[in-house]
């Protein structure tokens, strides 16, 4: 068998509730800074959870010459055009004519969801006394359904709307796995090169749920907190006190490619991506098992993937969620695969300072894992304050520890119960 192809991580792009860059969002983690605060986007008064960790000041960025594709997208379609912009831009390459067949994307994107907007104007013109008039569809008189809202509201209309700005002709495909969407779509871009599908990927995950239908439905679950006075410690993974996790929002992108094309080319690597992970917990929709089965043997996985031993990992950006069964979970599973080493190996959870990202959470995560090794720094797990007794790892508190890190690796578990996991090398640890 000939040798597999390696990946390195040549860009990254982020738009996150603590900044709308990489560079912008690495330097509010280090710093300590929360992007949780009183919803602004619209009026949450009527909610149990009146708290969320939006993206601020945002100004859509693509190039001039695809302006026009704004019209076709949704908030977090933007998200995802500008991380990726970014991404592209620090790459320093990206698709032209002779090159875009070998250009891949890979998203991982949230659930097709239409504007509360659009749903409201819906309701007044066709069921405005609570049913439905179908009559009055069809009727000749009636204003035209707009096209463009229709096609806005897919669920893959961002996957189709970066292929367009950035012309890739390659391999393209969504993901839609929840929580875990953003994680498995960097594995899938990671193994599309390594098999040659490809030389380039663009891939990342993006996601919003912070709108009214969206906080609604999990304010029903009862998965939030509702610590509405004091935003900033609301989310609080792996402490005694805590008592559900912060919607929050954006994207992340990471431009993947051969490694040898790279260090041909002169790139600045972050890392080699090397493992990738999967299972199906089967357990709850909500829930891993106590035992952290599911989490178990996608981490095992991606430490095989990856050729490594788990004393290698120096890091690990946990799912964290600041909910008690999953992060009871993730302590058995990270204790069942990493065994003595599991007292050893730094953990914290981002979570805890931009909430939970839904489908973008893995890929943003991905990013951070990568900066971390490039940035020889980890980020802390904040409000961390009162440790709970069953969640005894090793964690990151209070600020950011200087660490060089051989083996970072990024945990994503989704409702559902699909699990992913990363793992990222440093690039000095990789020969040739």
């Amino acid at each position: 068998m000939p040798m597999r192809r390696r990946v390195a991580i040549t860009g990254l792009g982020l738009v996150t509730p603590l900044g709308n860059s990489a560079a912008a969002t690495w330097r509010a983690l280090l710093e300590g800074r929360s992007g949780i605060a009183p919803i602004s986007g619209f009026d949450a008064a009527g909610y149990p959870v009146r708290i969320a960790a939006e993206v601020k000041n945002f100004d859509p960025s693509v190039p001039a010459a695809q302006r026009k594709l704004l019209k076709y997208a949704a908030r977090h379609a933007r998200f995802a055009l500008a991380a990726a912009t970014e991404a592209i831009d620090d790459a320093g390459v990206s698709p032209r004519l002779e090159t875009a067949t070998r250009w891949g994307c890979v998203t991982g994107s949230g659930m097709m969801g239409v504007a509360f907007g659009e749903l409201a104007q819906f309701q007044r013109r066709f069921a405005a006394g609570g049913e439905l008039m179908p009559d009055l569809l069809f009727d000749p008189a009636a204003p035209a359904p707009d096209p463009i809202a229709y096609a806005r509201n897919q669920a893959n209309t961002g996957l189709a709307l970066l292929v367009q700005c950035f012309g890739i002709r390659g391999c393209a495909s969504s993901i839609h796995t929840a929580c875990a969407s953003g994680g498995q779509a960097i594995g899938r871009a990671m193994r599309l090169i390594r098999r040659s599908g490809a030389d380039f990927v663009l891939a990342g995950g993006f996601d919003s749920m912070i709108y009214p239908l969206g906080l609604a439905g999990f304010c029903m679950l009862g998965a939030l907190s509702t610590d509405n006075d004091a935003p900033q410690r609301a989310s609080r993974p792996f402490d005694r006190t805590r008592n559900g996790f912060v919607l929050g929002e954006g994207a992340g992108f990471i431009v993947l490619e051969e490694w040898q094309a790279a260090r041909r080319r002169g790139a600045r690597i972050y890392a080699e991506i090397a493992g990738d992970g999967n299972s199906l917990s089967s357990y709850r929709i909500t829930d891993s098992h106590p035992s952290g089965d599911g989490p178990i043997q996608a981490m095992r996985r991606a430490l095989e993937d990856a050729g490594a031993e788990p004393a290698e990992v120096g890091y690990i950006n946990a799912h964290g969620t600041s909910t008690v069964m999953n992060e009871r979970s993730e302590c058995a599973a990270v204790k069942a695969v990493f065994g003595p080493h599991a007292a050893t190996v730094k953990v914290s959870s981002t979570k805890s300072q931009m909430g939970h990202l839904i489908a973008g959470a893995g890929a943003v995560e991905a990013a951070i894992c990568a900066l971390a090794i490039h940035h020889a720094a980890l980020p802390s797990s904040a409000n961390l304050n009162e440790p709970d007794s069953q969640c005894d790892l090793n964690f990151v508190r209070a600020r950011p520890s200087p660490l060089r890190a051989g083996l970072a690796m990024s945990n994503s578990f989704g409702f559902g119960g699909s699990n992913s996991c990363l793992i990222f090398r440093n690039p000095e640890e990789v020969a040739g």
